[in-house]
């Protein structure tokens, strides 16, 4: 299969996700080259995932959505929004930012069941429960009208779950497949959250904890 594309690519210690948002403070001169570039050509640039100087070989396209400020050294704030998946087959390094040759890919076609409406329901209820432990407020409501594919990538782009999840996440070509994972584990998280809240009114109420036996 030959590659499909080149596009500039943009490692980082995150991973982005088709659909969710993220934003960025771009600061290095090699960036800010890269991402005038990319806004007076109107691309995308690929977002990566790199830890301890090894780069995954899947990541996310990036559009860029909004400036939101621009600064006098160059620097600029904006926000991203996560587009196609990618395969890397070969990363130069002749520019001042690396740019890799890339092959798109897309979840396997699926049929809507009855059982993963009900798990998207689930998975919805759950950010909620979550958002009233941690204080945050976000509508999740429009997610009921969205398309499965994007509802699932929403959910697994919760605040709890590791960069290696996500990254697990982002390479699944199954909407259902990701859709069941990332509802149990938000479940694990729920319960994990109320039993520890539990024990710290336990231990709360006590007031001085004595061994037995003491």
């Amino acid at each position: 299969m030959r590659p499909q594309a080149e596009i500039p690519l943009f490692p980082l210690g995150v991973v982005l996700l088709p659909e969710t948002i993220l934003p960025l403070h771009i600061f290095e001169e090699r960036y800010k080259i890269m991402i005038g570039e990319c806004l007076t050509e109107d691309r995308e640039f690929g977002v990566v995932c790199s830890e301890s100087s090894e780069i995954r070989k899947i990541g996310c396209t990036a559009r860029i959505e909004r400036v939101l400020k621009r600064y006098e050294d160059g620097r600029m704030d904006i926000v991203t929004r996560g587009g196609r998946r990618f395969v890397i087959h070969h990363i130069y390094d002749d520019r001042p930012y690396l740019q890799a040759e890339v092959t798109y890919f897309d979840d396997a076609a699926e049929e809507k069941t009855a059982e993963i409406d009900e798990l998207i329901r689930e998975g919805i209820d759950l950010m909620a429960q979550l958002d009233a432990m941690t204080g945050k407020r976000e509508d999740y409501a429009p997610l009921l009208e969205s398309d499965h594919k994007n509802v699932s990538f929403w959910i697994s782009n919760g605040a709890g779950f590791t960069t290696h999840e996500k990254q697990r996440f982002l390479e699944m070509t199954s909407t259902s497949g990701r859709i069941k994972k990332s509802v149990s584990s938000l479940k694990k998280m729920v319960n994990r959250i109320q039993v520890t809240r539990e024990i710290e009114k336990v231990i709360g109420g006590n007031g001085n904890f004595r061994k037995p036996g003491a």
